[in-house]
C-alpha cells in the first residue's frame, strides 16, 4: 500500500477498508474459499510508517516501492501516493505482473492514461481504480432513482462540491501543499473532474462535452513548514457539460468545485437531478425527492417573506439495505475479481475518460470555449 501515510491512503484505504477486512478474518470468495488479505505499508517516512505499524499491528512496512513490485510473494500493488509519481509506479507494477488498485487521477496527461490502460489489457492483470463516491448511500439511492424511472426523462444535472481550505498562515490548511502547486500535479480541476466523469457516467450516461472555468481564487498559501507559497494550481473549477442518457436523450450537467466557499448546503457535495416526473438531491449518506404529484405550486411575491418550507416537502429514500462504507465496499468488490481472474468493472479506460474530462476542462478555460469529448480507442 504505498503512499499509506497521507490522509486519503490511511484513512479511508488502510483505516477503513483493509484492516477492517484483515480483522474479520478476510472475505468468502465465490469458490466458497476464504481469502485474507496482509497489507505491506509503503512510503518516504521510515518513522511514520513503523509508527502506523506497530500501532495497527502490521508486520510489514518499507521505504523501498520498487523491492516490493519486484518481489514475487506480492500479489496487488495499491497506490495513493502523489499524482505526479503514479503512473511510473502503476507501470513498473503492471509489467511485473502485479494487480493494481489505484486513487486518481491515474496520471497527468491523457497519454499517459491511454498508455496505461493500454498496458493494463496487454498484460490481463485485474486493474482497478477508485471510483468510492458510485459505492456512497446517497448516490446509490440517486442511481436506484434513475434505475426505477422515478425522474421520467431526465433534463439536468447539477452538483455542488467543495469547502473552505484554510490557507494554512492562522489556522493550518486541511490539505496538503502541492495540491495547490500546478508543477506537483495539483488542481482542483485534475483532482475532482475524473471524479466528476465517473460520477455522470455512472448515473445519467457519457459526458459529450465540456465547458469550463477555472480560478486560483487564494493565491498565496502556507505549507506544512508554515512558509508561504504561490498557489500555482486552480482552486475551483466551474463545468457545464453535455450529456447523453443510454436512450439517447441530451442532459445538461453543471458542477462547482472549490477549496474557497463556505458551505451552506447539508453535505459537502450535493447533487440535484431535475426531471418531468420527478426530481432528487442526493449528498453522501441522504438522499430526498419530490415526486411530480406532490409537487406544489410556488408562486413569486418578493413582496412577502416566504411563508413555507421548502425543504419540508420533500421525502427521504430509504436505504432498504445496509450500505457500508463506499471505499471498503469497492475493496471487497475489486479483491473478488482479482481472486475470480475477472477485470473489474472500475478500470484504467473509465480512469482514463476522467483525466481526459480534466485536461479538456483545462483547455475550455483556457481558450474559453467548449469543447467537444472524442471517444477513447485502446
Amino acid at each position: 500500500m504505498n503512499g499509506i501515510t497521507g490522509r486519503m491512503g490511511y484513512r479511508q484505504h488502510l483505516l477503513r477498508s483493509i484492516l477492517p477486512i484483515r480483522d474479520a478474518g478476510g472475505f468468502i470468495a465465490e469458490d466458497g474459499s476464504r481469502v485474507q488479505v496482509e497489507p505491506i505499508l509503503v512510503g518516504r517516512n521510515e518513522a511514520k510508517l513503523r509508527e502506523l505499524a506497530e500501532q495497527h499491528k502490521v508486520s510489514e512496512w518499507s521505504t523501498d516501492l520498487d523491492a516490493l513490485i519486484a518481489d514475487p510473494g506480492i500479489d496487488i500493488v495499491f497506490d495513493a501516493s502523489m499524482t505526479s509519481l503514479r503512473a511510473e509506479t502503476l507501470r513498473k507494477a503492471m509489467l511485473a505482473g502485479k494487480h493494481i488498485f489505484t486513487e486518481k487521477p491515474t496520471a497527468e496527461t491523457l497519454d499517459e492514461a491511454i498508455a496505461l490502460a493500454r498496458i493494463g489489457q496487454e498484460t490481463g492483470v485485474t486493474a482497478g481504480v477508485v471510483h468510492d463516491k458510485l459505492y456512497l448511500p446517497g448516490l446509490v439511492k440517486l442511481r436506484r432513482l434513475v434505475d426505477e424511472g422515478f425522474f421520467g426523462r431526465i433534463l439536468s444535472i447539477r452538483g455542488e462540491f467543495g469547502y473552505w481550505v484554510f490557507e494554512g498562515d492562522i489556522q493550518p490548511s486541511q490539505r496538503p501543499s502541492w495540491n495547490y502547486r500546478k508543477e506537483d500535479g495539483g488542481g482542483m480541476t485534475t483532482d475532482m473532474f475524473c471524479h466528476w466523469n465517473y460520477v455522470l457516467e455512472g448515473i445519467i450516461g457519457k459526458v459529450k462535452s465540456v465547458n469550463a472555468v477555472t480560478a486560483t481564487h487564494i493565491p498565496t498559501r502556507w505549507d506544512e513548514t508554515g512558509r508561504p507559497y504561490t498557489a500555482t494550481a486552480d482552486d475551483a473549477s466551474y463545468g457545464i457539460f453535455e450529456l447523453e442518457t443510454p436512450q439517447g436523450d441530451a442532459v445538461v450537467g453543471q458542477i462547482n468545485s472549490s477549496w474557497a466557499v463556505r458551505v451552506y448546503r447539508d453535505e459537502l457535495v450535493e447533487f440535484q437531478i431535475d426531471g418531468t416526473h420527478g426530481s432528487a438531491v442526493a449528498g453522501l449518506n441522504k438522499c430526498v425527492a419530490q415526486h411530480r404529484s406532490h409537487t406544489p405550486k410556488p408562486v413569486w411575491n418578493p413582496d412577502l417573506p416566504v411563508a413555507e418550507s421548502f425543504r419540508d416537502q420533500w421525502q427521504e429514500v430509504p436505504a432498504n439495505r445496509d450500505l457500508d462504507n463506499g471505499f471498503k465496499l469497492q475493496w471487497e468488490e475489486f479483491l473478488r475479481d482479482v481472486v475470480a481472474g475477472r477485470e473489474h468493472r472500475y478500470g484504467l479506460l473509465s480512469a482514463a475518460r476522467g483525466v481526459q474530462l480534466a485536461e479538456l476542462g483545462l483547455l475550455s478555460s483556457a481558450e474559453r470555449r467548449t469543447v467537444d469529448i472524442p471517444e477513447i480507442v485502446l
